[in-house]
């Protein structure tokens, strides 16, 4: 199988199924000296595990890491850091008889028509809970970024039609994002609005009794980060970003800045006048470009957000076929999701920083002067 590995030179490559005997990931590029440790990867792996809540998949995983290698003394020793996940809780039996036919929503189709094979367990590479380990090696990234004075935090923005604050604004012009990560941690549904939670709470839990489930948005937002990250043509940072988030198997759509909606605006309501502040910094009035333009970070803060789908496996019958092409209605049994969103905040947030890292270790090379201050030396 081809594209388990992302990045270019902060580069990780996951491995690992839903019912296999564990997930993990090899990241190479990390520089040394980067202060990290299992209980450090573990706050974040500990956001996204399964079992927290009623909102949750009831699978019970402690989603303990180990680090394999990389790490020395409390910090990266430069070469590759390598981190495994154990599964503990598989019930593979639950999915003994979708072998025989092809959920609506998922993979399934796809794996057969692709390699004449697949894993049914849970979906196999496919799954969900193959974002272990991109949490467990994000959090490496998290890691170098915060010595670099960079934040990276994401929220649930709307579940259906429950959107926080009811605004289309960003978040981040009204709190800074230790804010946000204060409001939103006081959420089972990771919302920084409580009234727009309390409500999401209720509709789910309608959903759940009918067997149904829902979809949101993520929004992020990316401080700190110098301008000049990214490349105009084929690698421009959004373009690395939404691939990114793209790769994540429940998300469906991306935007940035003012994302369609620019499609409604002038030129002079989408443009973001620039200006010299006080401090004699050049600085933009508003962010619609979400901070970045001609590809390349321009000194703001990036923010962008996510479309996620309805978790796919519901109890409600469903219209299908069986892999001879005799129709079936199926009923999806085991232990799912009723929601991914919530789940899928600190995805974002380490997949965010994972292209982040990857994106200043590659502008390294972009001017002479860079070279000069790394290594010491001038003409």
């Amino acid at each position: 199988m081809n594209g388990s590995s992302f990045g270019t030179y902060f580069k990780i490559t996951t491995f690992g199924e839903s019912h296999g005997a564990a997930l993990g990931v090899i990241v190479d590029g990390c520089p040394a000296g980067v202060p990290l440790s299992a209980e450090y990867i573990q706050t974040f792996l500990d956001r996204r595990k399964p079992g927290q809540n009623a909102y949750a998949t009831p699978r019970k995983e402690s989603d303990l890491v180990e680090i394999l290698s990389g790490v020395f003394e409390g910090k990266t020793t430069g070469t590759s850091i390598a981190l495994l996940i154990r599964n503990e809780s598989q019930r593979s039996g639950d999915y003994s008889e979708i072998a025989s036919y092809y959920r609506p929503g998922h993979a399934d189709f796809t794996f057969d028509a692709k390699y004449g094979f697949r894993d049914y367990r849970g979906g196999g590479r496919s799954s969900g809970r193959e974002t272990a380990a991109r949490v467990a090696a994000g959090a490496v990234a998290c890691a170098l970024l915060d010595e670099l004075g960079i934040k990276v935090c994401a929220y649930t923005k709307s579940i259906n039609k429950y959107v926080c604050f009811d605004t289309k604004e960003y978040l981040a012009e009204r709190f800074s994002p230790e804010e946000l990560a204060s409001l939103r941690n006081q959420s089972p549904l990771n919302m920084p609005d409580a009234d727009a939670s309390a409500k999401a709470e209720v509709f789910l839990q309608k959903l759940r009794e009918e067997h149904n489930s829902a979809g949101g948005t993520v929004e992020c937002v990316m401080t700190g980060l110098p301008a000049g990250l990214g490349d105009p043509v084929f690698e421009k940072f959004d373009a690395r970003l939404s691939h990114a988030m793209l790769s994540v198997g429940a998300v469906k759509g991306f935007e940035l800045g003012s994302g369609f909606d620019a499609a409604l605006l002038t030129g002079t309501e989408q443009n973001d006048p620039f200006y010299t502040d006080d401090a004699g910094k050049i600085a933009k009035r508003r962010n619609l470009a979400g901070g970045v333009l001609g590809g390349m970070t321009d000194g703001s803060d990036v923010l962008f957000r996510v479309a996620i789908k309805p978790t796919p496996s519901v109890y409600a019958p469903q219209e299908t076929v069986k892999k001879d092409g005799s129709s079936y209605t199926c009923q999806i049994t085991g232990r799912h999701d009723p929601i991914i969103v919530s789940r899928a905040v600190v995805v974002v947030e380490c997949m965010a920083a994972l292209t982040a890292a990857d994106a200043l270790l590659c502008n390294l090379g972009s001017k002479l002067s860079h070279l000069e201050a790394v290594y010491g030396i001038k003409k």
